[in-house]
């Protein structure tokens, strides 16, 4: 069936092929019906030239299967041709109510710019070296790809010119965490007594802490909002059990802590982050986790756990501290 498809991809010419001479045949059995109608040798004839152009548009229903979609680009006669590749998840993985060891409890780590989140996942790698941790892909977003320029930095062009950089910026860095999100884990992981998966935040901080604060500080204008919380209800939907979190952590600290912690690992990005900055991202994280103030819209993260830990002391450089933190998180995960 031809149809107009949200995502559109180049096929092979074998594929093309295929496609043409089933929607072909079914033209001439119709044509055979209505014998000498011109309208259906018209239509035939448009037909032709349709698989002859270097784009079709195909749909492909699959009911019976739950899939994710990833995008990838190979060339093709010195061309980029877009494909789609479907790789189908494990249904155990959706069912809520699954036995232990038949999928990941899944936990998101969050806090304040420089309040200790890439540290934190060290120590967790440390004291529990089968977990899975997925850092923040901050690298992407430094390094996006410009057919101008080369490669551009848009954490850097974030910080420079929020106004005119916060829409791209928080759509880059949300896609980015859809796509870690509902990456699919190896049977073998799933298979463990306790697979445990945790993220360096995720798409609820994107949308509840950072482009909320973007938007209350006008960086993001009334439409540029309304469109962001369009796409992310709709895809948090669609992808509602992959994207689910177990419980989350929060690491919280003073602004003025992390404003020291981000002065001292002297990120070139964030020259001209201020204090004030910090302290309306902090009142965000407490909004949402501490005081459970703000409106969120997903069911399942209304009542979600979360694990409050105070880092305003070093723990990095001072072990009881270390395994203290790391003893709440053990106790927090055995819970659920």
């Amino acid at each position: 069936m031809l149809t107009q498809h949200h995502a559109r991809s180049r096929l092979s010419s074998g594929c093309a092929q295929r496609t043409q001479g089933t929607v072909v045949r079914s033209l001439e059995a119709c044509a055979s019906v209505s014998a000498g109608s011109r309208r259906y040798q018209m239509l035939l004839r448009k037909f032709g030239r349709l698989f002859d152009s270097s784009k079709i548009l195909c749909h492909f229903p699959q009911k019976k299967k739950q899939n994710l979609f990833s995008t990838f680009v190979r060339g093709l006669e010195k061309q980029q041709t877009a494909c789609v590749s479907r790789q189908t998840v494990d249904a155990r993985c959706l069912d809520p109510n699954r036995s232990v060891g038949m999928c990941a409890k899944r936990l998101s780590v969050e806090g304040n710019i420089a309040v200790g989140k890439s540290t934190f996942l060290r120590m967790l790698s440390s004291f529990f070296q089968e977990w899975s941790l997925v850092t923040e892909p901050l690298q992407k977003w430094q390094h996006v790809e410009d057919s101008h320029e080369g490669m551009g930095n848009l954490l850097q062009l974030l910080y420079d010119d929020p106004t005119r950089w916060s829409y791209t910026f928080q759509t880059v860095s949300c896609m980015t965490r859809f796509k870690t999100q509902i990456e699919p884990l190896s049977e073998q992981f799933l298979s463990r007594n306790e697979a445990v998966q945790v993220f360096e935040r995720s798409i609820y901080s994107d949308r509840y802490v950072f482009a909320k604060c973007l938007f209350e500080l006008g960086h993001l204008n009334s439409i540029e909002w309304a469109v962001y919380q369009e796409w992310h209800t709709f895809l948090t939907q669609e992808f509602e059990k992959r994207v689910a979190l177990s419980g989350i952590v929060y690491l919280q600290a003073s602004p003025e802590k992390c404003f020291e912690r981000l002065q001292r690992r002297a990120r070139k990005e964030e020259k001209t982050v201020h204090l004030d900055y910090l302290q309306k991202l902090h009142e965000q994280h407490e909004s949402w986790l501490v005081t459970k103030t703000t409106n969120v819209h997903f069911d399942h993260l209304k009542n979600i756990p979360v694990l409050v830990l105070d880092v305003n002391e070093d723990f990095e450089n001072n072990p009881p501290v270390g395994e203290h933190l790391m003893k709440q998180v053990r106790d927090f995960v055995t819970e659920f």
